[in-house]
This record gives structure tokens, C-alpha cells and sequence, in this order.
């Protein structure tokens, strides 16, 4: 028996599709720059850069001038001058499935393009350790409850309204926790990305019953990079046994007591936290919030873009 289609507001794209909207656009950047950007365990290449992420960089611009023209055109209804402020770009998704390459990829694509490009991620704004502690959230870090959403929300609030130099705190992977004294400065940029697990979280209701800010709702456009749980799950194993070979065999880093761990003990380490706190996490704060995204990158379970969702307008 046919059964209708569910009306979606999204265009389905397949990868070569998609990839035909770069043209004969090449790739401003060599594999010494991308290797730069590029997370631990992320294989993305030129050809993916080529392919998904310079139309997607194309796509930014597309709604970037729309934004400023629709601005000009409301202040100049309301006989207000015309004034330009940044375009916030949201990147989200799972931990592990390469959000933090993309921000950095289109960070570095918008900035070849001529345009300021800032990036922070929303890891600056999850609370101290010893906060996190202290409220018996250590274990919950990445979930909503874990951030100074006040504080987040204020840091886009006041860059969205062109404030000048407005900082943000900085986050140690290494240390897994905020640096005390740092701060990374915005100063007015043409387009702000905001890279994390949490930025498209809806508002949550005031003790009043009132409904509040959110992030997203200082979002000009928002991406969403998606991929099967066991695909991401196993990714983040695979990147916690890369870790335990480097970076944790720094003295100051928080998870050196792993670097000892024999491979088996490692695997079932890495899968713990994954179904611990990551799992749970994507489940219930993360992948739902992929229906807010204006783009969706649906991933492989080689890493790679297979086809993207764009919201229709």
C-alpha cells in the first residue's frame, strides 16, 4: 500500500549535487593549511573541501548579503541609519563528528573571501571543574546544565548588537577545563562562528512561565553535522586511543592516567565515557535540535558528507 510522503522543510541533496554549486571554484587553501585546521581523526580532504564546503561557504555569503540588505532596508523604513553588525554562523553537533574541522575549514574559506571571520566555541563557557563539582555535575559535562547559559547568551547578545570587543573565556582540552585569566576577543567581525554542542538549544521557561532567550535565536544561520550514533560512538573511541598515543601523554594533561592503559582496557575506557556521557548527551540535548538547523551535513560512517538538508525558504 503507497503511503504518502511527510511533508519535510528541507531540500534533500546528494553529494555530487550538491557539490555542482561550486562550479569551477577551487579551494583557496593547500594541504598544509588544512592539515593545520584539521581535528584528530578527522580524514577530510581537499576534495571534500572542494566539494561540500565551499558551496557551503558560498552559501553563507548568500545569506549574508541578504541579511544586510534586509537590515538596510528596515532601518531605512524606520528612518534609522543603516548599520551593519556580524552575521552569526552556529556550527553543532555530537562531539567526535568533526564540527570543530568545519568551523575552522569555514573560518578559513570566509576569510579567503575577504570577510572578518571570528570563531569561538562554546567550551569557554562550560563551568570550572571545580563548579561542576560542586553542583555534582562533573559527570554531565557537555550537557546543557553544565554551561553558564547567562553568560553564553550575553557573549552573543552583545557581539550580535556590534558591541566592540566583546571576550569570551578560553578552553583548555588539554587541562579539560577553563584557563583561568584568558579571554579571546571578538572585535566587530563581518561573520561569528559559534562552534558547539549546545547552540541550537530552544529557550528554556522562567520560573514565571515566560519563555526566555536562547542562543539560537541570535543565529543568522545555522549547520547541523549529522551521522549515525554507532558511527560517532566509534569515532570517538577511535580518537580517545589516538589521544591516549599523544596528547595524553603530556604530565598536564587531565586524562594522562590513561596513557598506560593497555589497547583493550583503552577501548572499553573510551566506550564507557562515550556511553556514559556522550551517548546520553546526543541523544537527548544534541540530535534533537538537528531539526532547528537551517543545514544539515549528513555524514558516512567514513567521515565523509554523503548529502545535505537545506531548509527551504
Amino acid at each position: 500500500m503507497d503511503t504518502e510522503r511527510q511533508p519535510s522543510p528541507y531540500r534533500e541533496l546528494e553529494r555530487a549535487t550538491w557539490a555542482r554549486l561550486a562550479g569551477d571554484t577551487t579551494a583557496p587553501l593547500d594541504r598544509e593549511q588544512l592539515a593545520a585546521v584539521r581535528s584528530l581523526g578527522d580524514p577530510v580532504g581537499l576534495d571534500e573541501v572542494r566539494e561540500v564546503y565551499v558551496p557551503l561557504a558560498q552559501l553563507v555569503r548568500l545569506h549574508l548579503d541578504a541579511t544586510q540588505s534586509l537590515d538596510h532596508a528596515v532601518a531605512g523604513l524606520l528612518g534609522e541609519p543603516g548599520r551593519a553588525t556580524p552575521f552569526v554562523l552556529a556550527v553543532a553537533g555530537s562531539v567526535a563528528v568533526g564540527k570543530s574541522t568545519i568551523a575552522r575549514v569555514l573560518r578559513l574559506l570566509l576569510s579567503a573571501a575577504g570577510l572578518r571571520t571570528g570563531l569561538v566555541t562554546t567550551d569557554g563557557f562550560l563551568l570550572p571543574n571545580a563548579e561542576l563539582v560542586r553542583r555534582g555535575l562533573l559527570g554531565r559535562k557537555g550537557f546543557p546544565e553544565s554551561y553558564d547559559r547567562r553568560a553564553l547568551l550575553r557573549f552573543v547578545a552583545e557581539v550580535k548588537a556590534g558591541r566592540p570587543r566583546v571576550s569570551a573565556p578560553v578552553y583548555s582540552h588539554l587541562a579539560y577545563d577553563v584557563v583561568p585569566g584568558r579571554r579571546l576577543v571578538v572585535d566587530r567581525p563581518d561573520v561569528l562562528i559559534l562552534e558547539g554542542l549546545a547552540v541550537l538549544q530552544p529557550p528554556l521557561p522562567r520560573a514565571d512561565g515566560r519563555v526566555g532567550l536562547a542562543v539560537s535565536d541570535f543565529v543568522d544561520l545555522s549547520v547541523y553535522v549529522d551521522a549515525r550514533s554507532e558511527d560517532v560512538r566509534r569515532w570517538y573511541v577511535e580518537r580517545f586511543l589516538q589521544l591516549r598515543d599523544t596528547a595524553f601523554r603530556d604530565p598536564a594533561s587531565y586524562f594522562h592516567r590513561y596513557v598506560d592503559l593497555d589497547q583493550a582496557a583503552a577501548i572499553a575506557r573510551g566506550e564507557a565515557i562515550w556511553d556514559a556521557i556522550n551517548g546520553p548527551n546526543l541523544a537527548r540535548n544534541i540530535a534533537p535540535t538537528r531539526g532547528r538547523a537551517d543545514v544539515v551535513l549528513h555524514k558516512g560512517s567514513d567521515h565523509a558528507v554523503t548529502r545535505v538538508a537545506l531548509r527551504r525558504a
